[in-house]
């Protein structure tokens, strides 16, 4: 019998397997400390996890409305305003999606039409290109250079056109950590306003920031119209697998978020739902969690820059997000990709950034790591790489 040619959507082709997946299964097979995937090796705080145990175990384990309970999109709008000084509807323009991830995957279905441009920053989080690919857009890549991966107007002025229908923005960035300044927040508003186009604001790391507090794109002049603000429960309060994350908008580009969303997961869990407002209340009355947050993610990136740099890395410190960039080919290697399998079968798991770049247009230099991690998992990479100085490691690739 003649064996069926396997179906493969032909927009999501180029994509394969995402290098999360791929260094974490290396992960695994070397025992490796995992210092690749973004994602805390430690607890959520207790009030956080009490939260949970009480949704639950409190009649909360059915469909929730589609956009979400109300008390969380209430909490949500609560937060919102009192995080980064934006005043949403929580019944208009709010909604509760299964993470941030979901939530760029529903407003790209709810917004694009065939064809419609949307502008992305390299490098950039891999799934706004197969978000866009997948709703039927085409991504416009602008690559940012390193070490300074700073915006100009001349840099994206010509990834602009009639076609354009949104720029994904994410500041805290992922992966360089920048907190793109007031000149090149306002290089994309006016950008923006120009070419009447959405901005997509992915803000899911706005509470882990070192150089300054954030400040949402939303807040300038004619922003608040067109802007959605991307938001997610699991950085804040390290429980990434609890999939709570939201989009706020206005309430007409809100209404076609929301047609896609119910097709894509319906709702968001609804204990966890539950579990985050309850969170989101809390520290909307007491902020010192939030404090707490940034000084532990302080130590912790001022001990995972000691490791690197004391292995003779470059590394580019982070204004914000709980990632670290460094510099491979400065270290002796011929790109990210070698670097990082060579690490992981000593025993580091990290992930190559060139992943992260449009793949005509690579950047090959910088490995990620992540320093979400707990001290006796930094001090065993640490250990690991100590092992085997730089210098050593290049042999390896021979």
């Amino acid at each position: 019998m003649t064996q069926a040619t396997p179906p493969f959507n032909a927009r999501l082709a180029p994509f394969g397997e995402s290098i999360f997946s791929t260094m974490s299964r290396l992960a695994v097979e070397h025992n490796a400390v995992n210092l690749g995937q973004g994602f805390p090796d430690f607890e959520p705080p207790a009030f956080v996890q009490d939260a949970a145990t009480r949704a639950v175990s409190g009649g909360f384990s059915q469909y929730s409305r589609a956009f979400g309970l109300p008390k969380t999109t209430h909490a949500i709008a609560r937060y919102a305003e009192q995080s980064i000084g934006f005043a949403a509807d929580p019944d208009t323009e709010v909604t509760v999606t299964a993470g941030c991830t979901e939530a760029i995957a529903a407003v790209l279905l709810g917004i694009l039409n065939a064809g419609d441009e949307v502008v992305i920053l390299d490098p950039s989080y891999d799934s706004y290109a197969a978000c866009i690919a997948m709703a039927g857009g085409v991504a416009r890549r602008v690559r940012l250079e390193g070490p300074a991966f700073r915006i100009t107007h001349e840099l994206l002025r010509g990834a602009f056109s009639s076609k354009t229908r949104a720029i994904i923005f994410n500041s805290p960035h992922n992966p360089t950590g920048r907190m793109f300044d007031e000149g090149e927040c306002a290089v994309v508003a006016g950008l923006a306003r120009e070419f009447d186009c959405l901005v997509l604001s992915d803000e899911v790391y706005d509470e882990i920031t070192f150089a300054r507090p954030h400040t949402s794109i939303a807040r300038l002049a004619g922003m608040r119209e067109r802007t959605v603000i991307l938001g997610s429960l699991g950085k804040t309060f390290s429980c990434t697998g609890w999939k709570i994350g939201w989009a706020i908008a206005p309430a007409g580009i809100t209404r076609a978020i929301r047609c896609a969303h119910q097709f894509l997961t319906f709702c968001a869990p609804t204990p966890f739902q539950k579990a985050a407002a309850d969170a989101l209340d809390s520290v909307c009355t007491d902020r010192s969690y939030l404090h707490e947050l940034r000084r532990d993610y302080t130590t912790r990136r001022a001990r995972m820059l000691g490791i690197l740099t004391g292995i003779g890395f470059e590394c580019v410190p982070p204004e914000g997000s709980y990632f670290i960039l460094a510099n491979a080919q400065a270290a002796g290697w011929p790109d990210d990709v070698t670097a990082a399998k060579v690490l992981v079968k000593a025993g580091v798991a990290t992930i190559p950034a060139s992943a992260f770049f449009d793949p005509a247009n690579p950047d090959r230099r910088w490995l990620r790591f992540a320093f979400c991690k707990q001290e006796a998992t930094m001090a065993l990479a640490q250990q690991r790489l100590n092992a085997l100085p730089l210098h050593e490691f290049a042999k390896l690739t021979n």
